[in-house]
């Protein structure tokens, strides 16, 4: 004799919308890619960019968000050709895509003071 498994109509009140819920799932981009760019806030201030270090992607599209909270600053990452000017109390964008990967160090391109030379900012490019 054959057995025939039958649920409880209470289960497929509960089973049924579930399935319909499932049916209806699919995979959604990260909420990023619809956004445009990568954002990286930075403030540069004497004698010291925060923060000091960022990371990155290859081939990933960036704007990196440059505030000065005192006087006129700028950024140039020479291996990148990349460079920005911050004015005094201002804010600048630098957009790019990084194309090569390794560790960058950019320099502040405008004199601030006695500090200047070891004002630096560390861009990591990762695959």
């Amino acid at each position: 004799m054959k057995r025939i498994f039958l649920l409880p109509r209470f289960a497929w009140i509960a089973l049924v919308p579930c399935f319909l819920v499932l049916c209806s799932v699919r995979e959604v981009p990260p909420a990023h890619a619809a956004d445009g760019p990568r954002r990286i806030e930075v403030t540069a201030k004497r004698f010291e960019y925060i923060p000091a270090e960022i990371t990155v992607k290859k081939g990933e599209p960036v704007v990196l968000v440059l505030h000065s909270t005192d006087v006129a600053h700028g950024i140039k990452f020479a291996d990148l050709n990349l460079k920005a000017d911050i004015g005094t109390a201002g804010t600048s964008e630098l957009p790019f895509t990084p194309d090569k990967v390794g560790t960058f160090v950019g320099h502040c391109s405008h004199f601030c003071g006695s500090g200047h030379g070891t004002m630096t900012l560390t861009m990591h490019v990762t695959e």
